[in-house]
C-alpha cells in the first residue's frame, strides 16, 4: 500500500484516520503509536514528529474506532474493547499499511492494547514493546480517577476541550469511560499475557500517575521473561510524552536505536 502522508484507512467496517510521518514501512522500520483512551491520532501533538527525527524510523499514528475523525463505535462498548482491539482490527491494519519490522508504542490503553497483542500472537515482525503508563489490571485509583473524569466531563470544561479532536465527543467519551466504570470491569486483568511476550519492553510511566500504581511496572518485571526497562519519572502523572517530552523522548528513542538502528534494521544512512 502507497500510504499518503494522511488520511483514512478502511479495516472492514471502521474507517480510520491515520497519519505517517518518516519513511514507509516497506522502506524502513516503523513505530506504530497506539493512542490512551480518550486520545487520537492529533492528541499526540509533536510527539511522532520527534520520534522520527530522532530514530530515522517510520512514524505511523491513527485513531481507533469511536476516536478523533474515525468512524464511531456502538455503544456501550464491549468490556472486551481491548482485546477486541488488539486481536481483530490491529493485526489486519498492520497488514494493511504494509508493516515490516519495528516497535509497537502504546500510552495508556494503548499500552494495553500492544501487551495483548504481543502476548498473544507471535509476530516476528514486531522487535520490541514501549508500554507508556500502561494498565495490566485495574486498581482502585484508577477507578477513582475515571469517575472524577466522568464529574469534570459533565461540570468543568473537559467535554469541550475533547470535542476539538473528537468528531463525535460523546461516543469517544461514554466508550472509554462507561467500561472502565462499569462493576464487571475491576475483573479485567491481562498480566497473563506478559507472560507470553517474547521482546524487550521498555515502560515508561510517570511516578504520580494518577491512573496506576508502580504495582503495574511490578506486574511486568515480575511476570514478563522478556528483558523489561523502566524509566520513572519523578513528578509525572499520566501522560509522560506530554509532561515529560524531552525525558521521554530520550528514553523511546535510545531503546528503538538499540533495538533496530544499532542492529541493521534497515534504517537509511541519513538517520545513522
Amino acid at each position: 500500500m502507497n500510504l499518503a502522508e494522511s488520511g483514512f484507512i478502511e479495516i472492514g467496517a471502521q474507517r480510520l484516520e491515520y497519519r505517517m510521518i518518516g519513511p514507509a514501512p516497506d522502506a524502513a522500520p516503523t513505530l506504530v503509536m497506539l493512542h490512551e483512551g480518550l486520545g487520537c491520532a492529533g492528541m499526540w501533538g509533536d510527539f511522532p514528529d520527534r520520534l522520527a527525527a530522532a530514530t530515522g524510523a517510520g512514524v505511523f499514528v491513527y485513531s481507533r474506532a469511536g476516536y478523533g475523525q474515525s468512524s464511531p463505535v456502538t455503544l456501550p462498548r464491549p468490556l472486551s474493547y481491548m482485546h477486541d482491539e488488539a486481536l481483530q482490527t490491529l493485526p489486519r491494519l498492520l497488514k494493511a499499511i504494509g508493516f515490516h519490522r519495528g516497535l509497537l508504542v502504546g500510552h495508556s490503553d494503548g499500552a494495553s492494547i500492544a501487551t495483548i497483542y504481543a502476548g498473544s500472537v507471535q509476530d516476528h515482525r514486531v522487535r520490541g514493546l514501549v508500554l507508556m503508563a500502561p494498565h495490566f489490571f485495574v486498581e482502585d485509583l484508577s477507578v477513582a480517577s475515571i469517575a472524577q473524569a466522568r464529574e469534570a466531563y459533565t461540570a468543568t470544561d473537559l467535554r469541550e476541550k475533547l470535542a476539538r479532536w473528537h468528531k463525535d465527543v460523546d461516543n469517544a467519551f461514554r466508550g472509554w469511560n462507561d467500561a472502565w466504570l462499569d462493576p464487571e470491569f475491576r475483573q479485567w486483568d491481562i498480566v497473563d499475557s506478559l507472560g507470553y511476550i517474547r521482546v524487550p519492553i521498555l515502560v515508561v510511566q510517570g511516578a504520580d500517575d494518577q491512573y496506576g500504581t508502580v504495582r503495574q511496572i511490578e506486574a511486568a518485571r515480575e511476570e514478563c521473561y522478556c528483558p523489561v526497562e523502566v524509566t520513572l519519572l519523578p513528578g509525572v502523572h499520566h501522560s509522560p510524552h506530554r509532561e515529560a517530552p524531552d525525558a521521554t523522548l530520550d528514553a523511546v528513542t535510545d531503546f528503538a536505536n538499540r533495538l533496530l538502528r544499532d542492529h541493521a534494521e534497515g534504517f537509511t544512512a541519513s538517520a545513522a
